[in-house]
Formats: C-alpha cells, structure tokens, sequence
C-alpha cells in the first residue's frame, strides 16, 4: 500500500461543510460531469481554493486544496515539506494545515516538529519549545527525557539524540544509561 495514500478518505456532507466554515471556500469535489484535471505545478503557489489532482488508491482524485488539507493532511505535508514539489500559501493553507496534522496524526506531528514541539518541561510555569532546555540544560533535558519516560513526548532524530547523549557525556556521565553510552562508542 503507498504510504501517501493511507490516510484518504472521502469526506461526508458534514465534513465539506465544515471545511467551507473553516477555509471560507466551496469544497465541491470534481464530478464525472465536470471533470477537472489540475495536475501539480510545481512552479504555482496553491491557495485553499486551488483545484489540485492527486493519485489515490481509488485512483486519480481532483478536489479544492482545502479539501485536500482536511481528507489527506499527512500526505499533502509531505509533498510541502519532504518533497519540495507542493508550494501553498503559508496563512491560507499551511497554517491550517499544521493544526490538521496535529489532530489527524499526533506521531507524524512530532516526528516533523521534533525539538520544534512545545512540552510541559519542569521548572517553566507553561509550555516550552523542547530545543530550549535541550540546548541550555542537556542533563536535566536527558532525565526528563530519557530517564523520565518523556521520550513519546519530543521525537529525536539520531542526530540530535547523538548531540545530545555527547553533552551529557561531557558534563555528567554517571546519569546515562549503558544503551546510550554503547551508541556513542
């Protein structure tokens, strides 16, 4: 199963209403009487009302992108984000497209945010972006994190748990775990 298209779905007689409340836009879909083809241009910057074509499991799919936004969040983010094909206005478009993320799959949301997310993070009356005390306070972001059982709560790349594992190594050593120590050898 294409990983893109997992997440479609055909939206209801609610779900376009709500759309046309939320993007100020009609969200008819493109019926057999009127097909629209409007294949990515990659050179365009889409608005919520763009019509834009997509492949889908059920086959070749052309709605507004604002619908697109509300059926298939995950997807259109990657064609925005990972691979750089899909250009939309940031107010109209990704801003709302962020927000829909989040609710419609928390795991890649993090994923994507990373250091980016704010957290509830011990010692800040309210919520912090994680690269703050990941960059100020390694040890204590380590405890919180790692020993804490955090780890579901900010998504490290690799790279960054790496950064991370060797300011903790240089500045207090004896709170890492032996996994983490083993990936720094």
């Amino acid at each position: 199963m294409d990983e893109l298209s997992v997440h479609i779905s055909e939206p209801t007689a609610e779900e376009l209403s709500a759309i046309e409340m939320e993007f100020g836009i009609s969200a008819q879909q493109a019926t057999p009487d009127n097909e629209v083809f409007a294949p990515l241009d990659p050179e365009k910057v889409y608005h919520s009302s763009d019509m834009l074509t997509l492949e889908t499991e059920e086959g070749t799919k052309t709605m507004k992108v604002g619908v697109w936004v509300f059926t298939d969040p995950v997807r259109l983010h990657k064609l925005i984000v990972r691979e750089k094909t899909l250009h939309v206005d940031e107010i109209e478009v990704l801003n709302p497209l962020v927000s829909k993320l989040r609710r419609a799959d928390p795991d890649y949301y993090k994923r994507f945010m990373g250091l980016k997310l704010v957290v509830d993070y011990p010692g800040y009356g309210t919520g912090i972006m994680a690269r703050i005390p990941f960059e100020t306070d390694p040890v204590g972001f380590y405890k919180w994190w790692r020993k804490g059982k955090h780890e579901d709560k900010v998504y490290l790349n690799l790279p960054n748990q790496i950064k991370l594992f060797q300011k903790v190594s240089m500045m207090d050593k004896k709170v890492m775990l032996k996994k983490d120590l083993d990936i720094l050898r």
